[in-house]
């Protein structure tokens, strides 16, 4: 039994650490989207792009973090669900509904996040696909990797072609020939108004606070057109997150040779499409419509392949580390992820928005890094001191605690 435990608490280390490192990457690309124009995360055109070095910082996170920390998220996000199912079935719980109700409070937890704090929720989104993954809970690990790959692939096809369809519009509008040359320019002058709109963002976000408020609820309808636009790349990676806990992959269960044969087979190709989509948008001079094509579809399987290996590679470190005392604080930032990922976005609303420090649009994507480092330092800080002390992370316990209909013990108990 002991030694039962002891793989138990291994598994439940690697899946931590795994979350705790998702957790932090998000903040590396999110960083840029609390301090610059919203514009400004897809291209450096729009902002904070006016130098060589600002555009190699653009460049350098599009290729190695866009996507893939956010992707990992999601994939462990599968991989949490599950665990909660199996645990709710071994205690001889309904998993339906524990499952249905953790994901109503996160759906408002989300949009009070979006209304109230940031725009770039991702909760509400998970709480909406959560609640479709939890219909593939019993399919068996090849089935749920071979639908993931259909159900993504028919997102790419679909998205390639919806903005495909835009940029093949817009090339004809220097064609007066063309009969297409009309709607092109009209196209082109939709995109020209972007420049407009990084200006009203500007004046907008370094106010007071009411008015970003007033901004949201006109925005209402927000959330859900997010679902219906990345449901088809939630939940495929959801359901490889499913698969790769039902074999393994994610508890540290496979062999060295295993996750390092993975790394190789799909970061070279990953990393090969991601150079060619940045490449591209280099090519254009960062053109809108390029850029919105790149970001929505052209980038996404290159994203999948880098996810995959860098799950692959972060299981091996974790391995290799696990009784080191920084993994052990990784783990602890994983555990208390929903409270890192919420208080990320108090802190970096309180510091660029005019109604904190004032700082956005002010800051060089280059010193946006140190600002992303020293939040790093600050969950890794309080993460496992916090943790050592009571059971779950602060809004871990209230999420679990409204899920349950009652007060949650919070307070670890002393060993006897």
């Amino acid at each position: 039994m002991r030694e039962d435990r002891e793989v138990a608490s291994e598994r439940l280390i690697t899946l931590d650490a795994l979350r705790g490192f998702a957790v932090m990457g998000i903040l590396a690309m999110n960083i840029v989207a609390f301090a610059m124009p919203e514009m400004a995360y897809v291209s450096p055109r729009a902002y904070g792009g006016e130098t060589a070095s600002d555009v190699a910082a653009w460049t350098l996170g599009f290729i190695f973090v866009d996507g893939k920390m956010r992707g990992l998220f999601s994939i462990l996000f599968g991989a949490s669900m599950l665990l909660i199912v199996d645990r709710a079935e071994a205690s001889g719980q309904d998993p339906g509904s524990i499952h249905y109700r953790r994901m109503l409070w996160l759906a408002i937890f989300g949009l009070c996040h979006y209304f109230f704090l940031w725009w770039g929720d991702i909760l509400f989104l998970y709480a909406s696909v959560g609640c479709i993954a939890f219909g593939f809970r019993k399919w068996e690990a090849r089935r749920l990797i071979k639908w993931a790959i259909g159900l993504f692939t028919l997102g790419v096809l679909l998205t390639s072609l919806f903005f495909g369809s835009q940029l093949a519009v817009a090339s004809f509008a220097d064609d007066p020939s063309s009969p297409f040359a009309e709607a092109g320019r009209d196209l082109r002058a939709e995109y020209d108004e972007i420049d407009g709109e990084v200006a009203d963002e500007l004046a907008l976000y370094r106010g007071p606070y009411l008015p970003i408020l007033d901004e949201r609820l006109d925005s209402a309808a927000n959330p859900f057109v997010g679902v219906l636009m990345s449901m088809l790349e939630t939940l495929p990676l959801m359901m490889i997150g499913m698969a790769l806990f039902r074999n393994g992959f994610l508890t540290g269960a496979w062999t060295a040779a295993d996750y390092r044969r993975t790394a190789r087979r799909c970061l070279p190709p990953g990393l090969f499409l991601t150079l060619v989509v940045a490449w591209f948008q280099w090519r254009s001079g960062f053109d809108y419509i390029v850029a919105i094509n790149a970001f929505m579809a052209w980038a996404q399987p290159g994203r999948l392949m880098m996810t995959v290996a860098y799950a692959a590679l972060l299981v091996l470190l974790i391995q290799r580390a696990r009784t080191s005392a920084w993994i052990d604080r990784i783990a602890a930032a994983g555990r208390a992820a929903f409270s890192n990922y919420l208080g990320t976005s108090i802190i970096m609303t309180s510091v660029f928005y005019g109604y904190g420090l004032g700082l956005f649009g002010d800051v060089g994507r280059w010193a946006l890094y140190l600002i992303c480092f020293g939040v790093w330092g600050l969950m890794l800080l309080w993460s496992k001191p916090w943790l050592d002390r009571f059971r779950y992370g602060p809004l871990e316990w209230l999420w679990r605690s409204l899920s349950r209909g009652s007060l949650q013990p919070m307070r670890r108990v002393p060993a006897q």
